[in-house]
């Protein structure tokens, strides 16, 4: 069993994945936040303020009236006081109790914010539901109805909501300034709610007229500033911390100190825009949903960099236009991605209502904002924010790009740095192949146990799923398992993980994969074909060869174990909508797409003795997360037997219609 985040043992395994530059700035912050208890930093004084970072004419007009409908709606629905985040429904936010956690009834200690435990759940209550309100990324949404509409009633609950939020949560006081990542979305939050209320007659008086606000975003500054995540931990939470520092300085620059933060800012983010993604346009985290972060930050910090005429580094651009070109790439034919890694439902910049795809929308910005691509799909959906965005952002130039710029003339399937191969067949059929590292950076903190795993989809429908998430904090058995290797669609020696976890966002040992044959195309005779192997599993190593045909519509799925004999699990999770019937080492599968039926037979290794599994609790077994905080039971089939087969282990998927 793992250490307890936040225990002696935790702590030992946490210093043993950082080197020496990230120890020493981890104990210049201890140092600062010690001196900042008894001598917290004062806000200057500002006079004279205005905010001239708003939309261009026409901007609000370009939304289409669908998309305005969604909107509204979720405004309104948000007036009423209704409201759910991660499967728990609220009726409060009518008046928020900004401490509260409705999913244990507790509430998070007041004190100085850098002595609260906010990862101890039964000290603190569920920190992602206390956080997630406090993002503000709701009163971007009411703020919107209000650029939509000129509804006043939308003005006027934003402006209660943030004095409300801001004489509850004085600076350095708190949970909600001890996380950058949550002081950066809502610095972005509250530069898009004061770019969208522009109109509203208050709007002045709310922000740059307002003592208590202009206190409120120094402050965010300056801890951001002063405690940027370091060395193990610059993953997403630094993006998103340097994209909300350089929104405000961008936007709310009326501090003596806004231009220097604004370019330590850019500097910031350029940096760890490129360190976050491959050369192949993937996150380096390999966890689907925070590419969709991260692309999101960026493209919303380039909106303010273009806005207020502040050069960038080309190299953002060129990664961004890099992400969402990988992005058109791997999605299905629905324009599902990937359910690969951590995913929290996490979001850079909320403007659009229930309803809207978040895929969708993103590729629609990348096509207004890069253009797009012959071999893209199709997005036919609307949204709000692609047309507020694209007011804002220089057009990518299609010719003459410094640096040059080659993008890819045909649809990518395989990402080398990433070890991604996406096959594809008829009817919609798409497998995702993993075979690429464990994760990013030495503690792969959104990393999954999932070497080798297939994910297979038709018609955007998962048939074999990625299980997903479910929790972070609170439920360490959960957390085990939704990120352990049994809960993915791939093969377990011993009962073990192929990597060893020292906490819920630590790996202090990771597999190394490596893949050996890559051919997604199929062209000589019809048939993809993947090959890849993992270490694992010391002194065995497990490899798997993939074959899709496309004129029988067929999967085969081949595992080999070279080393010792050992016990072998071999685990298929089925998506919510299948129906199994299981027989012997045969099931059928069937479900409903678009009111039709469809089928499917999985012939499983005779080798192995088969189960079906659904919802079990003593362990956890046979679920599937479809968001941060939800989880239903699936039936997941588990093989068990011994790994001495010369054969390996041959399953085979054939689709019927």
């Amino acid at each position: 069993m793992t250490a307890k985040a936040g225990s002696p043992g935790w702590y030992l395994r946490r210093l043993s994945r950082m080197g020496p530059r990230e120890v020493g700035g981890r104990a210049g912050d201890a140092l600062r936040r010690r001196r900042w208890r008894s001598a917290p930093p004062h806000c200057p004084t500002v006079t004279g303020a205005r905010f001239t970072a708003v939309l261009p004419a026409g901007a609000v007009a370009a939304v289409e009236p669908d998309a305005a409908k969604r909107l509204v709606a979720e405004a309104d629905r948000l007036m009423a006081g209704h409201v759910e985040y991660f499967g728990v429904v609220r009726d409060d936010l009518a008046d928020p109790d900004w401490w509260y956690d409705p999913k244990t009834g507790r509430r998070a200690p007041w004190g100085y914010a850098f002595g609260v435990p906010y990862r101890d759940e039964e000290v603190v209550g569920d920190i992602k539901q206390i956080w997630e309100l406090s993002r503000h990324q709701y009163l971007t949404v009411l703020a919107a109805a209000y650029a939509i509409t000129g509804d006043e009633r939308y003005a006027e609950r934003v402006a209660g909501h943030l004095r409300s939020w801001w004489a509850a949560n004085a600076p350095l006081h708190g949970v909600h300034w001890t996380s950058g990542i949550e002081l950066g979305i809502r610095l972005l939050s509250w530069v898009w709610v004061r770019r969208l209320l522009d109109g509203w007659p208050g709007a002045a008086e709310l922000f740059e007229g307002n003592p208590v606000a202009l206190n409120q975003i120094w402050h965010h500054q300056r801890w951001l500033a002063a405690f940027p995540s370091r060395g193990s931990s610059a993953n997403n939470h630094v993006i998103a911390e340097a994209a909300g520092q350089f929104a405000a300085s961008c936007a709310f620059g009326w501090f003596p100190t806004s231009a220097r933060l604004r370019a330590d800012a850019l500097r910031s983010l350029e940096r760890h825009l490129r360190g976050n993604t491959f050369p192949s346009g993937l996150n380096r985290e390999l966890a689907t949903e925070y590419h969709g972060l991260v692309l999101e930050l960026g493209l919303a910090a380039l909106a303010e960099a273009d806005l207020a005429g502040v050069p960038v580094p080309p190299t953002v651009r060129l990664v961004l236009l890099r992400m969402t070109d990988a992005l058109a790439a791997i999605v299905d034919d629905r324009l599902r991605p990937p359910r690969q890694g951590d995913a929290d439902d996490g979001h850079g910049l909320v403007v659009d209502g229930a309803g809207t795809d978040r895929w969708g929308s993103l590729l629609a910005t990348g096509d207004a904002v890069f253009g797009r691509r012959a071999w893209w799909p199709e997005v036919t959906g609307t949204d709000v924010r692609t047309p507020l965005l694209a007011a804002l952002v220089r057009p990518y130039p299609q010719d003459g790009a410094v640096p040059p710029v080659t993008r890819p003339a045909s649809r990518p399937a395989h990402f080398a740095d990433a070890g991604l191969t996406v096959l594809r067949g008829p009817d919609g059929i798409w497998c995702r192949c993993d075979g690429g590292p464990h994760g990013f950076l030495s503690i792969a903190a959104h990393a999954h146990a999932d070497a080798l795993s297939v994910e297979v989809r038709q018609d955007g429908v998962d048939v074999l799923a990625d299980p997903g998430t479910f929790c972070y904090h609170g439920e360490p058995v959960w957390r085990r398992y939704f990120r352990s290797t049994l809960g993915h669609n791939t093969l377990q020696l011993d009962d073990a993980d192929q990597s060893v976890s020292g906490g819920p966002f630590l790996w202090t040992r990771h597999a190394r994969s490596r893949v050996l044959v890559a051919d997604p195309s199929g062209a000589l005779d019809g048939t993809a074909r993947w090959c890849s192997e993992h270490d694992g599993y010391q002194r065995s190593v497990h490899r798997r060869r993939v074959e899709l045909t496309a004129a029988s519509r067929e999967l085969k799925v081949v595992d080999e174990v070279r080393g010792p004999r050992r016990s072998v699990r071999l685990a298929f999770h089925l998506g919510p909508a299948i129906t199994a019937d299981l027989t012997g080492s045969r099931a059928a599968l069937s479900w409903t797409r678009d009111g039709a039926e469809r089928s499917a037979v999985l012939d499983l290794p005779g080798e192995l003795s088969w189960r079906a599994h659904r919802g079990e609790t003593d362990p956890p077994l046979g679920w599937y997360s479809p968001g941060f905080g939800r989880k239903e039971p699936v039936t997941t089939l588990v093989g068990t037997g011994f790994s001495d087969g010369a054969e390996g282990f041959t399953t085979v998927l054939r689709f019927h219609g």
